[in-house]
């Protein structure tokens, strides 16, 4: 039986949660509140524990606040109503199709490597490339779960093979930082400080080179220098939580050198 003080209680979280969403929006109020539809009085008393949102303005609220799908399921069940979004395993069988055309994105690009990373940068999905590209890496760092920001700036990752590591630390950390900013992660926010704790390198003439259009990923390999530039996507329309938070990590040649590597380095196809 629900209390007084459990009732209070939620009228106070739910607030906390709205009001953290807009100032990590750098919203006002009175912006938010034209934007869903409100006054900004309403809305105030919200955030302030006095009124408790009914489940459309809930809605409307966290889509203009672009919340993760994951979060504004808990803005609902903290409101007192059900969860909208599904939040489906990846073995559901309702997800059957679209894992499906999560594997094909993966492995479309071979001979290049590509990867689908979840919501704090674990690997769900690669493509034998990627699997190549990260032989050597300490095995402890392989071991499933592989977070892939982790094994790639780690010492005892490729690191230590990658030729302009300052500027494609920058990168990832610059990635991450703004995935923090989107999604409040804690988890994200504890792998920021893991990896800016790994030793800096000196800077190199590769770090970055003058005529570079985006950051590379060069990396060093017994066939010689590897580049490449990555491409992200992601699922745009997902209504379930677990696809929403998928991304797909594309890695194409940033010379001509780097896809001739990668071609001969491509296991011979069968002919049927």
């Amino acid at each position: 039986m629900q209390t007084i003080d459990d009732f209070t209680g939620m009228l106070r979280h739910i607030g906390d949660m709205l009001r953290d969403w807009r100032q990590r929006r750098h919203l006002s109020q009175r912006a938010l509140a034209d934007a869903a539809g409100m006054s900004p009085r309403a809305l105030s008393e919200m955030e302030a524990g006095r009124r408790l949102p009914d489940r459309d303005a809930v809605l409307r609220l966290a889509e203009r606040l672009e919340i993760p799908l994951r979060d504004r399921n808990a803005m609902l069940v903290a409101a007192g109503h059900e969860a909208a979004f599904s939040a489906r395993p990846p073995g559901d069988p309702a997800l059957t199709q679209l894992w499906a055309m999560v594997e094909q994105a993966v492995q479309s690009p071979a001979p290049f490597p590509a990867l689908a990373l979840d919501r704090r940068w674990g690997i769900v999905a690669s493509n034998d490339a990627l699997r190549g590209l990260i032989a050597g890496v300490d095995p402890a760092l392989l071991v499933a779960p592989i977070n892939w920001a982790r094994a790639v700036l780690h010492p005892a990752g490729l690191a230590p093979r990658i030729a302009n590591l300052n500027a494609w630390r920058e990168h990832v950390l610059n990635r991450l930082r703004r995935h923090f900013e989107a999604t409040g992660d804690v988890v994200v926010a504890d792998l920021m400080e893991e990896i800016g704790d790994y030793p800096v390198p000196a800077p190199t003439h590769s770090d970055p080179a003058p005529d570079d259009v985006a950051v590379p990923l060069r990396i060093m390999t017994v066939d010689g220098l590897l580049s490449f530039y990555g491409a992200t996507s992601v699922f745009g329309s997902a209504v379930d939580v677990t696809l929403s938070e998928l991304t797909i990590e594309t890695f194409y040649p940033a010379d001509d050198e780097t896809a001739a590597i990668m071609r001969r380095a491509a296991p011979p196809t069968t002919g049927g």
